[in-house]
């Protein structure tokens, strides 16, 4: 079945929550969501919801804008057309529910590790209660792994230790959502397994809304509830898996993920091509 094919066979399913978060609210809605940028339509009708407490995964191929779809969702980027809902609100209304994780920690190089965990809440809190804040963000700082390099500042720590920084300063604002831009794709391969397996053991803890952006279909696998593939540009959602796998994951033991994995390999060599195509089109002839 071609990527076209996927798309039309599923409908109304490629939008719709699976899996563990069936039963649950929807907290973010794109509802028939169009944008041109620079002259360029990157999404045409692009349609999916996620749900309160859902871990949700999206994958595409290089430049089809699932950078650009957090964009959205975080009210950074106005939609042309159609409409997005963040917990039952526009997203600029919506942006104190709002936290990123970025691929780079962009940690304040002059502020400790539980400095820099503050700030995100003297920014959005200002600087009142002090003394319970500091408690706060030492208590996070232990749940990412990091309470007894609390003083430490940016430059002595790994790029897995900063990134681990960057999670405790999401959390620290108490958003309901937190929106992941490829945050481990920077690190080393067992820095990011190790990663993973703590991003999983925090949102199971803390039950808050992921969406995450990756290209690794691996890591999607291992990390989703729901993973959600991509088209290439004018974008739109031509897959959507629901993994009911329990955590941790063994992809190569479990025959259900490497189904799901070849699928999606299947699908990523489909694509491949276009986006060259788009990339590179042909000169126009000339008749002589």
């Amino acid at each position: 079945m071609s990527v076209s094919e996927f798309g039309t066979a599923l409908g109304e399913r490629a939008l719709q929550p699976a899996g563990p978060a069936r039963d649950r609210r929807i907290v973010i809605d794109l509802d028939e969501v169009s944008v041109e940028l620079t002259g360029e339509r990157i999404y045409d009708s692009l349609n999916f919801t996620v749900s309160s407490g859902e871990f949700l995964c999206i994958l595409g191929p290089s430049g089809c804008g699932k950078s650009t779809c957090l964009r959205l969702i975080g009210g950074l980027l106005p939609a042309q057309r159609g409409r997005v809902v963040v917990d039952g609100r526009t997203p600029a209304e919506a942006w104190d529910q709002i936290a990123y994780v970025f691929q780079a920690p962009r940690l304040v190089p002059w502020r400790t590790a539980l400095g820099n965990v503050m700030l995100a809440m003297e920014l959005r809190f200002g600087r009142s209660g002090k003394r319970e804040r500091e408690a706060r963000c030492r208590a996070l700082l232990d749940l990412v792994g990091l309470g007894k390099d609390a003083d430490k500042y940016p430059r002595m720590l790994s790029g897995g230790e900063r990134q681990r920084v960057a999670i405790a300063r999401a959390l620290a604002v108490e958003p309901k959502i937190i929106l992941m831009d490829e945050p481990f794709a920077a690190l080393d391969l067992n820095t990011r397994h190790r990663l993973r397996a703590e991003v999983i053991a925090i949102w199971e803890k803390t039950g808050k809304t992921i969406v995450f952006v990756t290209h690794d279909i691996d890591e999607a696998l291992a990390l989703a509830d729901r993973v959600i593939l991509m088209s290439n540009k004018p974008t739109r959602v031509i897959e959507a898996i629901a993994i009911a796998a329990p955590r941790p994951r063994n992809i190569d033991a479990d025959p259900e993920l490497r189904g799901y994995r070849d699928r999606l390999h299947r699908l990523f060599r489909e694509l491949e091509p276009q986006a060259e195509a788009a990339a590179n089109p042909e000169p126009a002839s000339v008749e002589e």
